[in-house]
């Protein structure tokens, strides 16, 4: 006989099961006639430290809620961020030991308790229904004592039959939380772990001969124009659509002409399903979509997706968000010509699909699955989706999205998952979904065979293989069927460009080989929303707070902030450039043919919803605007339109036109007005004209241990401007290399295996010293030489200043760079950094704006004349890094008083112009700092001018700057005028 003591078996949070007593999944709609009573609001909360860490007497109705155990909390809402315990961040590891299903002893678990009547109106008949749409990550749910069953599935609704156990007054609802379960390895989603009941409670009554479930089948005949309904329930009933005539039975096909749904023209049709027992309103989008020839069409035409990965997140109240900010969302996307999502990495909140279907966005619905943490281990062993006990949870998980968002026009495809490497779970899960849904394509990236996908689908390709992939030379799979599998499928970028910090770079390029090879579909950039979390210095000043601020032992630090969008929804510079490089008119002209070109880039929509406009301008001054005549250009089409005439007149500096494509009327998303997309044509009758070197007007001499030079005074030791026109200089013009890594200067490998700011700082590129190697005047023009070079390396810039005076309080700097030794990295930046006294805190200038531009970000620069402060040049990214500069400038004006007002200084770009960013905190303060309270404004205005820096990239996780973007050490030469202004 075995005497050894055998293992207990496992408690129902550590069954890879999905769990016990839950109802079948079904469709969610937001109202019927059928009653519903929220259940949100103030509950009784207790937090013990283990799953079996308290007693379950909560449940009873005479529970004794100490109140040193109790407390109360929102429901919804996440237990962590209303002052019980704290949030944690990991991108890929799992923050406890991996031994699925097993999970640490140590598992924060939230009793939550909530008493409520029912409304006096609540129906006798029929069933009642309770429903959890998201609870994070295992729940045990009691009602009035009695136990309903257990759930795991943390971003999909449950329900469970209650209406025996229901009484007029006083029941008690008891829901036990555990942090960590089973489930919790299927829920590794590079976010925020954030537990609690987050997403709505809800009581729903279920009258009898209701319908049980439906399923409305809507397609669109793109050959004849008709819709195709047929509406399949569990309750046999009526469908009517009024404005299309429609009454029919379910089950029963009709075909009648109809306007077909589309993330551009989101038409929808106000229909109801009618059973003895409820009338539940349908909103019926006409559509076919899937995969063809090769290609993902919609209504027969192939679709270029140009997306957006989303979280669901609020910097206040985590992953509990609400409907209006929901909407906001999806406005502002819609602003930004934004048109597809992909619900990473589950299934959102079922009200952000009907408001897609509403506002119009294309939707990748993803299952709430991914197991990367595994990809540590060697072929990803203990894989979920390759063990056979969890299969029954991720067909829980693949079912209860289908049939809760198979209704949606916006949902176009399934995802199986994200990130969970390969297994036959996987398979199991697109066998279902095909069976079920077959008018849907299905997603998967991370099974390089592609086995169970419709698409060839990658994260963070780079260019020049998105550009393999699109001419079909890609390297062939092994497997000869494998290989045709593939080779048939479209491409699909699920996430790209990732808009980490500053960036992300070589969107254009991306754009543009989507829109050159017919395969490559587009993509979706990672992602929407900064996770920072609000947090506050010890005097009380905010910012936001991201991996390692909350006392986590194992983070990923910032990585969490990787969004479009800031914390607070803010667009950040990279979502103005994403706008830009996607817009769907492209706009563009021959100053010398008078032409211009307008491309229509939507898939269906023409141009007539839009009206064009113009404006010329001379060096940024308007000199002429009107409305501009486009004709009807279908989808793909181009049309050519007279320029207009540059207006006669003597007006002095470069002319530009400017032609832009706004909303005629008002959207559901934007006001009439709203630009859509515009152009800048420069005058080639009318081109910039540099700054002449012009006469010297003063000679160049010594008085003791300064040089004077015009109405400048130089330092004679170190050649450093110290004053010009009675404007002190805190630091005169220096060469200037060091930039303060960006979040792709310090993300993954560089070339040689290292990452790019690691190289930098190796090199010693952050501690740069400056040798005079002589000061000393040659007729007109005071020259000083200089040594810009690192410790330890004999790499290193011999720099060249020469100045001359050129007019009254107006001084020329030439600066002449040659590079010794041997440069194995490209440079941050090459230019020149001075300091200006503090009180020039306002900003003119004329060139690159209205934001930040840096080489390979610079599609959304617009050439005009643009004014700020110092201040408002700093882009506030939750990480401090290099940001704020403005491209292309011709010359910029700092102040003391807003306008051409006060004494300051003007900067005049030489033969080509530069790149200008202010500050009040010096680039070594901006390297070091961690939090944005970190940056204390100083006495000083840094100014810098850069004749280049090295591009921005993505390789926070993806490809670095193309090669073009690179700042190789060369010869180079730059200049600049420097202006004392008085008071104008």
């Amino acid at each position: 006989m075995d005497t050894r003591p055998k293992d207990p078996p496992l408690p129902y949070y550590e069954q890879p099961s999905p769990g016990t007593g839950s109802l079948p999944a079904r469709a969610w709609y937001a109202t019927s006639d059928a009653a519903r009573h929220d259940l949100g609001g103030t509950w009784d909360f207790r937090l013990s430290p283990t799953a079996e860490g308290a007693d379950t007497g909560f449940i009873a109705d005479d529970a004794d809620l100490t109140p040193n155990e109790w407390t109360r909390i929102t429901v919804p809402g996440h237990w962590v961020l209303q002052g019980h315990g704290a949030p944690a961040y990991t991108n890929v590891s799992y923050p406890f030991p991996v031994d699925p299903p097993r999970v640490p002893t140590e598992n924060p678990t939230g009793d939550h308790r909530h008493v409520f009547d029912l409304p006096a109106d609540w129906p006798t008949g029929g069933e009642s229904v309770l429903r959890f749409e998201g609870v994070e990550s295992c729940a045990r749910v009691w009602l009035n004592g009695t136990e309903l069953g257990t759930f795991q599935g943390s971003r999909l609704p449950h329900e469970f039959a209650v209406g025996p156990l229901l009484r007029p007054t006083g029941n008690v609802l008891a829901v036990r939380v555990h942090q960590w379960s089973a489930g919790s390895y299927l829920e590794d989603q590079d976010m925020w772990w954030l537990p609690g009941i987050f997403r709505d409670v809800t009581l729903l009554h279920r009258p009898e001969h209701s319908s049980a479930d439906f399923f409305t089948h809507a397609g669109y005949d793109h050959t004849t124009g008709e819709g195709v309904l047929r509406v399949e329930s569990g309750t046999p009933g009526t469908v009517t659509v009024p404005e299309l005539g429609i009454e029919i039975a379910t089950g029963e096909e009709v075909r009648v002409p109809a306007e077909p749904w589309s993330a551009e023209h989101p038409r929808l049709y106000t229909g109801e399903l009618a059973t003895p027992g409820e009338r539940i309103p349908l909103r019926i989008g006409f559509r076919t979509v899937g995969v063809r020839d090769g290609l993902f069409r919609a209504n027969g035409k192939p679709i270029l997706f140009r997306g957006v990965n989303r979280h669901e997140f609020h910097p206040d109240t985590g992953r509990a968000v609400d409907e209006a900010t929901m909407r906001a969302d999806i406005e502002l996307m819609k602003r930004h010509n934004i048109n597809a999502v992909r619900t990473s990495h589950y299934p959102p909140h079922p009200a952000f699909l009907d408001l897609c279907d509403e506002l119009g966005l294309w939707v990748i619905d993803e299952a709430d699955l991914e197991t990367h943490g595994f990809c540590y281990f060697p072929d990803w062993r203990g894989n979920p989706v390759a063990d056979d006990r969890f299969v029954p949870a991720l067909l829980d998980r693949a079912q209860r999205m289908v049939e809760r968002d198979k209704n949606h026009p916006s949902v176009v495809i399934w995802s199986l998952g994200n990130e969970c490497g390969a297994g036959h779970g996987l398979g199991a899960m697109a066998a279902w979904i095909r069976e079920r849904d077959p008018s849907r394509a299905v997603h998967y990236e991370n099974d390089p065979t592609y086995r169970d996908s419709d698409f060839y689908s990658r994260m963070y390709a780079s260019h020049e293989e998105v550009e393999r992939i699109g001419r079909r030379a890609e390297e062939p799979l092994e497997d000869p069927e494998l290989e045709a599998h593939r080779a048939s499928l479209p491409f699909l970028l699920c996430e790209y460009a990732h808009a980490m910090g500053n960036g992300p770079g070589g969107l254009s390029e991306y754009q543009r080989l989507f829109e050159t090879y017919e395969r490559c579909q587009g993509g979706f950039v990672w992602e929407w929303i900064d996770h920072g979390l609000p947090v506050q210095t010890a005097d009380g000043e905010p910012y936001f707070g991201y991996g390692g601020d909350f006392g986590e032992e194992l983070h990923d630090g910032n990585f969490v902030c990787d969004g479009l969008v800031f914390p607070d929804r803010t667009p950040s510079p990279g979502l103005i450039e994403y706008k830009k490089v996607i817009e769907p008119v492209t706009i563009s002209g021959d100053s010398a043919e008078r032409t211009i070109t307008i491309r229509n880039g939507y898939d269906f929509l023409g141009l007539g919803h839009l009206s064009f406009g113009w404006r010329y301008e001379a060096e940024g001054v308007l000199l002429a605007s009107g409305e501009l005549a486009v004709p009807e250009v279908a989808p793909g089409a181009t049309a050519q339109v007279p320029l207009p005439e540059p207006p006669a007149g003597d007006a002095a500096g470069e002319g530009i036109w400017t032609v832009t494509a706004a909303l005629a009327a008002d959207a559901a998303w934007a006001p009439a007005g709203h630009e859509v997309a515009w152009g800048q044509i420069a005058d080639s009758a009318r081109p910039r004209v540099a700054p002449s070197a012009g006469a010297p007007t003063a000679a160049a001499r010594r008085e003791g241990t300064t040089w004077t030079l015009g109405s400048a005074v130089f330092d004679a030791a170190s050649g450093e401007l110290r004053s010009l026109g009675g404007l002190t200089l805190h630091r005169g013009p220096v060469l200037d290399l060091w930039r303060a890594p960006t979040d792709n200067d310090e993300g993954m490998a560089w070339e040689e295996g290292t990452r790019l700011a690691q190289r930098w700082r190796e090199l010693g590129l952050h501690r740069i010293r400056h040798r005079v190697d002589a000061v000393g005047a040659d007729g007109d023009t005071l020259t000083v030489r200089t040594r810009v070079a690192p410790a330890a390396t004999d790499a290193g810039l011999l720099a060249v200043h020469r100045w001359t005076a050129t007019g009254e309080g107006e001084l020329r700097l030439e600066v002449e760079v040659t590079p010794e030794g041997d440069w194995r990295v490209p440079l941050p930046r090459l230019g020149v950094r001075l300091g200006l006294p503090a009180g020039l805190g306002h900003v003119r200038w004329y060139g690159g704006g209205p934001g930040e531009a840096y080489p390979d970000t610079r599609a959304a620069a617009r050439t005009g004349r643009w004014e700020a402060t110092v201040d408002g040049l700093h882009t506030p990214y939750v990480r401090p890094q290099e940001n704020g500069a403005r491209i292309d400038v011709r010359w910029a004006e700092l102040r003391e008083r807003p306008g051409a007002q006060g004494p300051g200084l003007r900067l005049t770009a030489g033969e080509r112009p530069l790149m200008f960013t202010a500050r009040r905190w010096s680039t070594e303060e901006l390297d070091a700092a961690a939090h944005t309270p970190d940056l204390t404004p100083g006495d000083t205005v840094w100014v810098h001018l850069d004749a280049d820096q090295h591009g921005i990239g993505t390789q926070s996780c993806g490809p670095g700057p193309l090669p073009r973007y690179h700042l190789t050490p060369a010869p180079a030469t730059f200049s600049v005028v420097l202006r004392a202004l008085g008071e104008d």
